[in-house]
């Protein structure tokens, strides 16, 4: 299935395709300040509408994850990274993809503070 994503102000758009299965809540200091609930997909599945230069990108901890936001809006919708595996990926807020029931998904919890 394919997604449509964006911020708020529909600054920063997107389009990701895949099966939303099971969602992350993280409870990193950054995770759980955002709320994010966050679906991984390889990069490849995400598709940007936006220029990357018209977002903004924030570094934490072992800066190893881009975490994208709305430099006009502030939202969150999704980050990129390297999964373990070596795989490029990104992790998609769920919430901000239109037309996802969020009560429908199965939430699986994260210790991140732990990392």
């Amino acid at each position: 299935m394919k997604y449509r994503g964006s911020c708020h102000c529909g600054r920063i758009a997107f389009e990701v395709e895949g099966e939303i299965g099971e969602v992350l809540s993280c409870n990193c200091s950054m995770c759980q300040r955002k709320g994010s609930l966050l679906w991984f997909v390889p990069r490849e599945k995400l598709r940007l509408l936006t220029p990357p230069e018209d977002m903004g990108s924030y570094l934490f901890n072992k800066h190893v994850i881009q975490h994208r936001f709305c430099p006009r809006c502030g939202i969150h919708p999704f980050g990129e990274g390297v999964g373990p595996d070596g795989q490029a990926m990104a992790a998609i807020n769920v919430r901000c993809l239109e037309g996802v029931e969020l009560e429908s998904l199965r939430v699986k919890h994260f210790n991140g503070r732990a990392l």
